[in-house]
């Protein structure tokens, strides 16, 4: 596996350079594993999952997330539910919205969360704490749904992240042959929290933090991958 992260500044480029650079990324991955611009062929998966229809070898599983200053693109070998295969991510900027309190933003979506996840959200912590917790909570619930390549509809509440145990379950019991990678975006002051959900066949399911950026993690400005998009795909 490996993850592509691009932060932009918003009052260098328009609203919709977030789309523009999720474009980029999957072009540029592609050309670099030798498929030129006119065989880079994308589909969609009935739920509306996008996937690269374009002959690779091994086959490659993608997915694209972005919020706020970020977009990043999480891509691995694909190994089972072709064609769109199982990797998701997903990445949240830590803020409360608005002029939201704590437990206000956690009510508007308390529906979506379980009886355990609400009480960890409601220990005795820092609330500093509590917010990294919800978007731990959060992120790993998307994440794991766009591997699935469900989308939306999904009930949230049938997922649940034990967060001090770094444990999930999904409608009771946890799941087998997954990993969950969780680790930090620092843009400046702003801190993001991403979760890479992955498919790996017949294995205990792990859900890793990764303190440091593991070496599979590479952040590019918007500017410097700008221009290697355009150098590589005009050849």
């Amino acid at each position: 596996m490996e993850i592509w992260a691009v932060i932009y500044t918003p009052n260098l480029f328009n609203d919709d350079v977030g789309t523009l650079i999720g474009r980029l990324l999957v072009r540029v991955l592609l050309k670099g594993k030798g498929i030129s611009v006119d065989e880079m062929k994308f589909a969609t998966t009935p739920e509306g999952k996008p996937y690269i229809k374009s002959q690779t070898n091994p086959p490659l599983a993608y997915n694209i997330t972005h919020d706020n200053n970020l977009v990043a693109m999480a891509f691995a070998p694909g190994i089972i539910n072709q064609p769109a295969y199982n990797v998701g991510i997903d990445v949240m900027k830590v803020r409360i919205p608005g002029r939201e309190t704590f437990d206000s933003f956690v009510h508007t979506v308390g529906d979506q969360l379980t009886t355990l996840e609400h009480v960890q959200l409601k220990a005795v912590i820092p609330e500093t704490e509590k917010l990294k917790r919800f978007f731990w909570m959060w992120t790993l619930k998307e994440a794991y749904t766009k591997a699935l390549g469900i989308g939306l509809g999904f009930d949230f509440r049938r997922i649940e992240f034990d967060v001090v145990a770094r444990r999930i379950c999904v409608d009771g019991k946890e799941p087998e042959g997954w990993q969950f990678n969780m680790f930090n975006v620092q843009d400046g002051e702003d801190l993001y929290q991403c979760v890479v959900a992955e498919y790996v066949g017949d294995t205990k399911t792990e859900v890793t933090y990764n303190v440091h950026n593991p070496e599979w993690f590479k952040v590019y400005g918007a500017v410097q991958f700008t221009e290697m998009a355009v150098g590589l795909l005009k050849t």
